[in-house]
């Protein structure tokens, strides 16, 4: 028989102005690029395109008006991405904001929905 998942929710942020450029997605990337050196690399490891890869790159930039990641093309050392000091800082607020939310979240979800939590649990 299969378990029954526990009553939860979920939450889903992400920053816009008249569209949504910015959100886990974009920081998974910032991250991996920021572990790997490479774009290239980092749209690999999950699982998409280079081109769109770089389209979240160039749209989140666009809104923000500041670059995220520096490419540099061939050469000796083959090229490579760097995140810039703007997208690492832009990256960790929105990590530090994701936490907040989720912290007070959790707090108003098990307020609000402890009745039917323990009902649940007791049907267990």
């Amino acid at each position: 028989m299969e378990e029954k998942e526990k009553f939860n929710y979920t939450l889903n942020l992400k920053l816009r102005t008249n569209r949504i450029f910015f959100g886990p997605g974009v920081v998974e990337l910032l991250q991996r690029i920021s572990q790997t050196g490479s774009l290239n690399t980092a749209a690999k490891q999950m699982k998409m395109s280079y081109n769109k890869a770089w389209r979240m790159i160039q749209k989140a930039e666009e809104e923000l008006g500041y670059p995220l990641v520096h490419k540099s093309v061939g050469g000796n050392n083959g090229g490579g991405s760097v995140v810039t000091r703007e997208g690492k800082r832009l990256t960790a607020k929105f990590l530090l904001f994701q936490k907040k939310t989720y912290h007070i979240t959790n707090q108003y979800f098990n307020e609000i929905f402890s009745e039917d939590l323990e009902k649940l649990e007791e049907k267990a």
